[in-house]
């Protein structure tokens, strides 16, 4: 009886907005050290080690802007400069808010399945591993911010202070893909084909967003139903403090602000609730 008590006791877990942030301030430590993990991981053993995160958002810069700016002239557009060296700048910034969330959407499904050693721990926190993967891919983010910082100075000049404000726009979109990735990864424990279905709406997804058009050229109608993905909002207030030195729209930005709060909240309730069967199933 008494044994039973204990573990009805541990599969308590908290699912409220409260707990869930006391789990990560208690975790932050080993949040940075698993992220740290994560992103040495990947490039051990190979002779440019971190130096691939740099080289690779900038060889699929050069492949986009051939593509988009060379062959289908996208950089006549309205919105867009027709100088090219603009047009790469500001592709550039929805290659990097793209890749941020279809890296954290794609990894998602399978989390929980890939750290079957965390599940089988019912000591361990696994709310976290969510944070963790999108700690990596920030981190992926900021070197190609660097790149395009780089290129910044050398075509245009000093940028604008508006760029201070860029973690105000960053924080929001971070919130919200932290919140689909619980709910995909805990929903990818019993349904493996939704692994499948991330990898379909991830393509999609980079022509239903405004990465290689600017949210201006499309009719009145479209633009406010492009308003309802996930990354048009935090894409287009990017380019606005980054490139066009302009500051965001508020409004906007804070009715973002506010769904990505629900998001983050509605996903750990829906992580915390459906873990109780992780390791029945894994």
């Amino acid at each position: 009886m008494f044994g039973w008590k204990v573990w009805d006791y541990m599969q308590q877990f908290s699912v409220t907005p409260r707990g869930m942030l006391a789990n990560f301030w208690s975790c932050r430590s080993l949040i940075q050290a698993l992220i740290k993990r994560e992103v040495m991981g990947r490039y051990r053993g190979s002779m440019m080690g971190v130096l691939w995160s740099f080289f690779h958002p900038l060889f699929m810069l050069f492949v986009y802007a051939f593509v988009f700016g060379g062959v289908f002239k996208a950089h006549t557009m309205v919105g867009y400069s027709k100088n090219k060296s603009e047009f790469f700048l500001v592709l550039f910034i929805g290659l990097l808010v793209f890749n941020l969330f279809s890296e954290c959407l794609n990894r998602a499904p399978n989390l929980m399945v890939v750290n079957q050693n965390f599940v089988k721990k019912v000591a361990f926190p696994l709310d976290i591993i969510s944070w963790v993967s999108v700690g990596a891919a920030l981190f992926h983010l900021l070197i190609g911010l660097c790149a395009w910082l780089l290129f910044y100075l050398v075509e245009i000049g000093l940028p604008h202070r508006s760029m201070l404000l860029f973690p105000l726009a960053l924080a929001p979109l971070l919130l919200m893909i932290v919140g689909i990735s619980w709910i995909l990864s805990s929903l990818g424990v019993f349904l493996r084909d939704i692994s499948h279905l991330t990898g379909l709406l991830s393509t999609g997804l980079m022509f239903l967003s405004p990465v290689f058009y600017p949210l201006s050229s499309l009719p009145l109608l479209w633009q406010h139903i492009l308003l309802f993905n996930p990354i048009t909002i935090p894409l287009e207030t990017m380019r606005s403090i980054l490139f066009a030195s302009r500051p965001p729209d508020w409004p906007l930005l804070l009715c973002y602000s506010a769904c990505s709060v629900f998001m983050i909240c509605l996903g750990f309730f829906w992580f915390q609730t459906l873990r109780k069967g992780f390791a029945d199933v894994l």
